[in-house]
């Protein structure tokens, strides 16, 4: 069998000959390896044959879409997103593209600086306005010149790289947070974004994330929150635990049993198969200590477009 053939058969487990190679005519060589297309074509077919047979259960619907382009500061609510991989984008808006970091490039996010969830942001064609109290509104490009510096960051003991702002935002920042001299940085396409593997030491779907805690989506429903501000004196806001995507129409946290999505035209499964408000999993003990969470994470595996109004599917096998 010619070393083509052989390598096709030996991925599929079966065993190429014992015997020394030999001369063989060439039309063997080019049947083994029609061989090994049919049975690879057939693995293919049964694995796509089998995503088909999942039937779809509509679970709810899509009632709010947020992109937190900022860490940390306040959301911008959008009636239509784009799901990339990364999370949802809206025009140049990106979620959590955006963050607050030390001098030594270490992130600053509200549970070091509460004050940044006064900061609010709207945009306008390629640009963001960011607003605060007491401070003048700065505005930011969707797009910075490639000659500003990158930094060197670091989330949760992770390094990442982000592209230095300027001075103006540096300024802004420190000013209103009057703590320690601060740099805002942006992520960009090209680079590389942390790695699931390494944010858990428990087995994950593979993806990758900018400046989010751990996933590029979190969920939640209306029914959880309203379930939850039973048991507590002071109410909470949805804004306050920060999801992407916010369904209405379920039972409070049946989110939890969600475990693979349809929503448009975007698929997605969970992370962590965890209850949505909980003491946080040991493999996350260094991004949460010991705070309960709130929201499941899901990470993308078809991108796509997302609208407030669409249905949710939940893939049932």
């Amino acid at each position: 069998m010619g070393a083509a053939g052989s390598s096709a058969l030996g991925r599929l487990g079966l065993p190429a000959s014992r015997f020394p190679a030999q001369p063989r005519p060439g039309w063997l060589a080019v049947t083994a390896l029609g061989l090994a297309a049919v049975a690879l074509g057939t693995v293919a077919w049964r694995r796509a044959r089998s995503r088909r047979r999942r039937r779809l259960q509509q679970v709810g619907t899509v009632a709010q879409l947020w992109i937190y382009p900022v860490k940390s500061c306040k959301g911008v609510a959008v009636s239509a997103a784009e799901c990339t991989a990364l999370g949802l984008r809206c025009g140049h808006l990106r979620d959590r593209f955006w963050l607050v970091i030390k001098e030594d490039g270490h992130m600053v996010t509200a549970r070091q600086e509460p004050r940044l969830v006064l900061v609010s942001i709207t945009y306008e064609g390629d640009r963001l306005i960011l607003r605060a109290p007491g401070m003048d509104q700065l505005v930011l490009p969707g797009k910075l010149p490639s000659s500003n510096k990158l930094h060197d960051c670091r989330l949760f003991g992770m390094d990442i790289k982000g592209r230095d702002c300027g001075d103006q935002a540096a300024k802004w920042f420190t000013s209103f947070l009057k703590t320690e001299a601060f740099r805002l940085v942006q992520f960009e396409d090209h680079m590389k974004g942390r790695s699931s593997k390494k944010i858990f030491s428990t087995l994950v779907p593979n993806y990758q994330v900018a400046y989010p805690d751990c996933s590029p989506i979190m969920l939640l429903s209306e029914a959880s929150l309203v379930d939850l501000n039973t048991r507590l004196e002071k109410k909470l806001k949805m804004d306050q635990f920060r999801p992407s995507i916010v369904v209405t129409g379920c039972d409070a946290f049946e989110e939890d049993t969600w475990d693979e999505l349809l929503i448009g035209s975007v698929e997605m499964k969970k992370v962590l198969a965890c209850p949505s408000y909980r003491l946080c999993d040991p493999s996350e003990k260094q991004i949460y200590k010991s705070s309960p969470l709130f929201g499941v994470y899901y990470s993308v595996e078809k991108v796509g477009s997302l609208n407030v109004g669409d249905p949710v599917y939940r893939m049932v096998p």
